[in-house]
């Protein structure tokens, strides 16, 4: 026991300038300066602009931004391995928690910027979400669309959503959503991976009211990074899990060695009192 602390112990701090440098060593390369979100408040979205919804349908985005209802906006690739999931899973948990229902009280737009996306991957993604949700209203509050490049571009634009292609197909973008009026005026942005009920109450109530907000702190996450050391584009998602793999070592062998010198402390105080008993 004493001994598998001292290694862990030492482990840890054999790879933590491993991994340090790892991180360091990162850079940012010419392809993704364009990538991220130019922040675009009280700017009007183009509402002419057609899509398909999840049944295959052509909708206009005007038809769903209706009854003075605010609206989330959430630009994602349906195909994407890493962020795109996590960002819908992170919207799903905050309206869960969330009073207000998607189609009463606001409605959710979830759109594919990749115009090579066709309808089955919206209708699978409505039906798993909207599944989970398990609110009726649901079913006519949460659009999940996919569309043209011409209007994909044009919606990408209005919102300064940047995205780019990779040579592997995918795409490096950010993870963020906006909050838009009932009359399609964009009031405020929200970033990273965890959107709480406040945070999601406040939007919602300004972009009802029209209140634009003021521009953000951006902790922009992008869904590929450059590694320099492999020249190549990682995942960022599997970054966390290598950072929070190495964190979980760390405390670990931290404590295991904090209880092994507790264990060899009180060992030496009982070995003096027999000695000292003994005399």
């Amino acid at each position: 026991m004493k001994y598998f602390g001292l290694v862990i112990v030492a482990l840890s701090l054999f790879l933590l300038p491993k991994i340090s440098f790892g991180q360091l060593n990162q850079q940012k390369p010419r392809q993704l300066d364009d990538v991220g979100v130019e922040e675009r408040l009280g700017d009007q979205i183009p509402l002419n602009l057609t899509f398909a919804n999840a049944k295959g349908d052509s909708i206009k985005l005007k038809e769903l931004f209706t009854d003075g209802k605010p609206v989330l906006l959430n630009p994602v690739y349906y195909e994407c391995p890493q962020l795109c999931s996590m960002i819908k899973e992170a919207i799903f948990k905050g309206v869960k928690d969330l009073k207000w229902s998607p189609g009463k009280e606001y409605n959710i737009v979830t759109f594919s910027f990749d115009p090579n996306e066709k309808t089955s991957l919206a209708a699978d993604n409505k039906k798993r979400f909207l599944n989970k949700l398990d609110r009726n209203s649901a079913e006519e509050g949460w659009h999940f669309l996919t569309g043209s490049k011409d209007n994909i571009q044009q919606l990408t634009e209005a919102i300064g959503f940047k995205k780019q292609r990779l040579e592997n197909g995918q795409y490096a973008h950010g993870a963020a959503i906006m909050f838009l009026s009932p009359d399609g005026k964009i009031t405020r942005y929200l970033y990273g991976l965890k959107y709480d009920e406040f945070d999601l109450r406040n939007a919602l109530y300004d972009a009802a009211d029209g209140n634009v907000g003021s521009t953000a702190e951006q902790v922009l996450l992008y869904c590929y990074q450059y590694d320099a050391d492999s020249n190549s584009y990682v995942p960022v998602a599997w970054r966390f899990m290598q950072v929070g793999g190495f964190a979980t070592m760390l405390i670990l062998g931290i404590f295991l060695g904090f209880m092994w010198l507790k264990h060899r402390y009180s060992n030496n105080e009982k070995q003096i009192k027999e000695t000292n008993g003994r005399a």
